[in-house]
């Protein structure tokens, strides 16, 4: 009986507090607060002292320079793989298969660059189906 009464009396506490609490007026804020983010300020959430690189503004189509080709020697290809159906190049130093995307910084430029195709000794490398660059394996 002891035990019933210890564990009934804190329920009953409880729920008397719930009542209690159900029943009290709400609090009227006079001040809310609010946090305006413009969009040139700093990011407070940042590091002290940090910041950050300039980033390229625009369309995809500023960003792909149209009229210029993109020379042979912006590319290295160290190693191809041509095992059964799957074909692997590294090209500056990143792993690719056919079909991959990736993008190629050349001073303020972004191109993108899409990886043709990998035959034995060079690779085929296309950009926006208007440009075709072959790639040949740098061996040493």
């Amino acid at each position: 009986m002891k035990a019933f009464a210890s564990i009934l009396l804190p329920i009953l506490l409880a729920i008397g507090r719930l009542h209690a609490a159900a029943s009290a007026p709400a609090i009227e804020t006079k001040n809310k607060s609010f946090f305006e983010f413009e969009v040139t300020s700093r990011n407070p959430f940042w590091p002290i002292s940090w910041v950050p690189t300039a980033r390229v503004t625009g369309t995809r189509a500023e960003h792909d320079a149209g009229g210029t080709d993109i020379p042979v020697t912006a590319f290295t290809v160290t190693s191809i793989t041509l095992d059964g159906g799957t074909r692997f190049a590294i090209i500056n130093g990143r792993i690719m298969e056919e079909g991959q995307q990736f993008g190629l910084q050349l001073g303020t430029h972004t191109y993108q660059i899409t990886l043709k195709s990998i035959q034995d000794g060079r690779v085929v490398l296309e950009r926006r189906r208007s440009q075709e660059i072959v790639v040949p394996l740098r061996r040493k």
